[in-house]
């Protein structure tokens, strides 16, 4: 397949005419939302006394350090969000958002969200936040998503890193449990986004994004799905026999990991018909169920002590 010249596909060289909702699509706020969530868990489930200031102040900052990675990634990658059905109605592919105005953008938001946490809250968690930014933009944005099939397995680490921030935030040092959240998020993401990538391989292909269907095919695709998941269950699970997580987070860790596996069964055994497409699809939408689902557990888990003192 033949390379895309990134920098032949002029979209906007007019002034825009952008409201506040395409700037708000260029956050990509459904990503920045998980952010958030994983974000606040991490904070919450820190040691010692969450100062409510600084703890809004700190996910604010790392929720408009997510922003500016999507409004940087959108930046760059505006000419294989032309090409593909997903991306296509994005604001800058639409005309709705110069290149510039993008850039300027992210690059406002990544510098504020940096530098706001390292005055006001300490400048360990800011250095995290500011790697985390270059990570997803430079790493996986400009060098990876184009150059391997390994993207998303390398890239999945900036998605990992906010409840890795959030904890630097909270305690200004890490531990062992922000380490396994990084870890639970970062093998969640391959099988993630390869059974996205299963049914939206055509989009792929089109934009020449090297994803796994693409280039090993679907069949390969399964199979790493499937291993991958295999592991992220047993890695999910652990920290409650370790002693980290509570006996409700493990009960709830056994059961959605438990569907989770069969689910990654069913798109490694049908790999014809329309259940080829359809089991991806329903991976893909549970995959957003299990991680919100174990930490939604912790979060409670988090919040026990507090509500308990309350209470009593």
């Amino acid at each position: 397949m033949s390379t895309i010249d990134h920098h032949t596909l002029d979209l906007s060289p007019h002034i825009s005419e952008a409201g506040v909702g395409d700037y708000i699509a260029l956050l990509k706020p459904r990503v920045m939302s998980l952010v958030v969530f994983t974000a606040l868990v991490g904070y919450l489930m820190a040691p010692g006394f969450a100062h409510p200031v600084l703890a809004v102040t700190s996910i604010l900052c790392i929720a408009v350090g997510a922003g500016a990675s999507g409004a940087l990634n959108m930046w760059y990658d505006r000419d294989i969000d032309a090409l593909m059905s997903r991306t296509v109605n994005r604001p800058i592919p639409r005309g709705r958002i110069t290149p510039p105005e993008a850039l300027t953008f992210g690059m406002t938001l990544a510098f504020f969200s940096v530098v706001t946490l390292g005055i006001l809250v300490n400048w360990f968690a800011a250095g995290l936040l500011a790697f985390t930014i270059f990570f997803y933009v430079v790493i996986y944005t400009m060098w990876l998503k184009r150059s391997t099939v390994q993207n998303i397995v390398i890239g999945g680490a900036a998605g990992a890193l906010p409840p890795v921030v959030a904890w630097a935030a909270a305690t200004g040092s890490l531990s062992v449990a922000p380490i396994l959240l990084f870890l639970i998020i970062f093998l969640w993401t391959p099988p993630h986004f390869w059974a996205l990538a299963l049914f939206r391989s055509d989009d792929y292909a089109r934009a020449n994004v090297p994803m796994l269907p693409v280039v090993a095919g679907a069949d390969a695709t399964r199979l790493q799905i499937l291993l991958y998941t295999v592991v992220l269950v047993a890695v999910a699970v652990a920290p409650w026999p370790l002693g980290y997580f509570g006996v409700g987070y493990g009960v709830v860790s056994v059961l959605l990991g438990s569907w989770m596996l069969w689910l990654a069964i069913q798109v490694y055994r049908h790999r014809e018909g329309h259940a080829a497409k359809r089991e991806p699809r329903r991976l893909f939408a549970f995959s957003i169920v299990y991680l919100s689902g174990l930490f939604a557990t912790l979060l409670v888990e988090a919040m026990m002590p507090a509500v308990t003192r309350l209470i009593w």
